[in-house]
């Protein structure tokens, strides 16, 4: 896949209707997704669980572009070759959930999938600074992690360090919690390019209805591409 920082819209599964997982993959690509987002929880390293790789096998084939999965478990080293196995593009995994997260990375890179690492708000931008020739994305949380639909923490400050710090190399700075059409150009000017969204892309469509899908995607990726450069 090639390398670039234009905005992506990912929306976030977790905030879709459960019982049609693989339709309403398809129908937020179809109104203008750029990535699919998975979060995988595991009611120990955040307190909720959600699915796992067998969910993301069963939506795999329902996805044309990338699956980008998030993994909010620990430990997190035994699960790597299932979700790449269950067709990941990403897998990426929290600094805060191993010991050893130079040696995750590299487990990560050597199914084939792309690493990301991923750092909590009350983590600084310093954790990942070894690791970035590990790294395809850093995933910077703007909320707690473990539910949908918080409120928004503003990072602007980390996230501007980590586009400093990653300077030419093909890093992706993808931003997850609260992203909406005001957040979205806060991140956006920092130096994001992925943005994640749950509530802000389903609310008010359905699978039978996903015109407001669309509408939604598109009015964040507006807000975002205002002030991006």
């Amino acid at each position: 896949m090639s390398f670039d920082r234009s905005i992506k819209i990912a929306p976030s599964i977790l905030a879709s209707d459960f019982a049609n997982f693989g339709a309403e993959c398809a129908a937020v690509e179809t109104q203008g997704a750029d990535w699919i987002h998975v979060d995988v929880m595991d009611g120990h390293f955040v307190p909720n669980i959600t699915f796992g790789a067998a969910t993301c096998a069963a939506i795999r084939p329902h996805i044309k572009g990338i699956m980008d999965v998030h993994l909010m478990i620990s430990p997190v080293d035994a699960y790597i070759e299932d979700f790449a196995k269950a067709g990941a593009d990403f897998i990426t995994a929290h600094v805060e959930a191993t010991p050893h997260i130079h040696r995750t990375l590299q487990a990560i890179r050597a199914t084939g999938a792309k690493a990301g690492v991923a750092l909590n708000p009350g983590t600084p931008a310093s954790a990942v600074a070894e690791l970035l020739d590990l790294t395809d994305l850093i995933c910077v949380m703007t909320v707690n992690p473990g539910f949908g639909g918080q409120k928004f923490i503003d990072m602007s400050d980390k996230i501007k360090t980590l586009r400093a710090m990653i300077g030419n190399r093909p890093i992706h700075i993808e931003i997850d919690g609260g992203v909406d059409p005001k957040t979205a150009p806060i991140v956006a000017a920092a130096g994001a390019d992925v943005l994640v969204a749950g509530s802000a892309v389903f609310k008010g469509g359905s699978v039978t209805d996903p015109a407001p899908y669309g509408t939604n995607i598109r009015n964040i990726r507006e807000a975002a591409a205002g002030v991006y450069t």
